[in-house]
């Protein structure tokens, strides 16, 4: 299991922009045990410009995963966290262990490079232990909520990640779905 929004040997600071949709997450969401794997349809929740490229992204569902659709190649300056659909549990955390369904797209491939959707299982991380751009998507967002991150490849993987595909620069696209927090 490639978990790429696992760790980082380099983390940096840089700005986050976060806004917030009135939609609210369904109360199931936090209690679901498993990914979907179903097919989700391209109504985007969000459509974002980079530098170069752009994207759309449509959430999770009970039944489906995320879509991230890329204009390769996708490049981003500044790490930009949106939600999508905002949840009613409690509010993660800088520190917290948090429980996520999530996907990740290379923005200059399009292509996905890890997904705990793929293997239909949440994945559990220790927020002070995964890249600082995953970190900011997840750190202050309440569990139940989806939330899409565009990360700089300083906020990534500035040296790149070449069993996951990840060259050095590269804007990483994850799609997150939280499901607990302690």
């Amino acid at each position: 299991m490639l978990l790429v929004g696992c760790g980082s040997d380099e983390q940096s600071a840089g700005s986050t922009s976060t806004s917030h949709s009135a939609a609210a997450a369904s109360s199931s969401a936090a209690a679901t045990a498993a990914c979907p794997a179903g097919a989700g349809t391209p109504d985007p929740q969000w459509q974002f410009p980079g530098d170069t490229g752009s994207i759309a992204v449509t959430g999770p569902t009970d039944d489906a995963r995320p879509v991230v659709e890329v204009t390769a190649p996708f490049h981003v300056e500044t790490t930009t966290v949106h939600t999508l659909s905002v949840g009613s549990g409690s509010v993660v955390a800088p520190s917290a262990i948090a429980t996520v369904c999530y996907e990740g797209v290379n923005g200059r491939t399009g292509k996905v490079f890890d997904s705990s959707y793929d293997r239909g299982l949440p994945a559990q991380f220790q927020l002070g232990g995964v890249v600082a751009g995953f970190a900011k998507a997840i750190s202050g967002q309440t569990v139940g909520s989806d939330v899409a991150v565009a990360i700089t490849s300083a906020d990534g993987y500035p040296s790149g990640q070449p069993q996951a595909g990840i060259e050095a620069g590269d804007t990483l696209v994850f799609v997150l779905r939280i499901l607990s927090s302690p």
